[in-house]
């Protein structure tokens, strides 16, 4: 009987070893899974390292590697930000909604018609041609004697012009 036992034994002890192998086989392969595996996470490389979008919850993370290993760093959520700003201005919205049923009514729009002059504005009375006469400007022409003076001044300035110039012409040639 020894020898049915020991056969059974065996057999149980191998089918016991392989249910183990079976149990710890599945529970390792289901911890080792990475959640990318899983679907959760989506990774796309980036020159700074990787960007991860979370499935579940729809965070975004730039992981990057450091001398310490892998580390991840959510993403600022601009969506939130502009929620917020919706939110403002939707109240806003609604204030001035309020302001404005509560208020009185001004249309731009005026019944009578608008005078066509300036009530404000006074008449100026017709000015005779005598006073017109009066208004203009009359720039006096030089006299004969005052071109002459002149001329007698431009002459002399051209004069010396051309003697400095014969000078300095004298004074470089003479050194050369």
């Amino acid at each position: 009987m020894r020898a049915a036992n020991s056969s059974t034994a065996s057999w149980l002890a191998a089918a016991a070893f392989a249910a183990v192998l079976t149990i710890s086989g599945g529970c390792l392969v289901a911890q080792s899974a990475p959640d990318s595996e899983n679907g959760r996470y989506s990774m796309t490389p980036i020159p700074e390292g990787v960007l991860r979008l979370d499935s579940r919850t729809g965070t975004v993370s730039t992981c990057t590697r450091s001398g310490a290993g892998w580390a991840c760093y959510a993403v600022p959520d601009e969506r939130t930000a502009l929620d917020a700003e919706i939110g403002r201005l939707q109240a806003e919205v609604e204030t001035l909604k309020g302001r404005l049923a509560a208020g009185p009514t001004v249309s731009g729009k005026i019944d009578e018609a608008l005078p066509k002059t300036d009530p404000l504005k006074k008449a100026e009375p017709q000015a005779p041609k005598a006073a017109e006469g009066e208004r203009r400007i009359e720039i006096p022409l030089p006299s004969d004697q005052d071109v002459d003076r002149v001329m007698s001044f431009l002459e002399r300035a051209w004069r010396r012009l051309i003697d400095m110039a014969n000078r300095v012409q004298k004074d470089v040639s003479g050194k050369i």
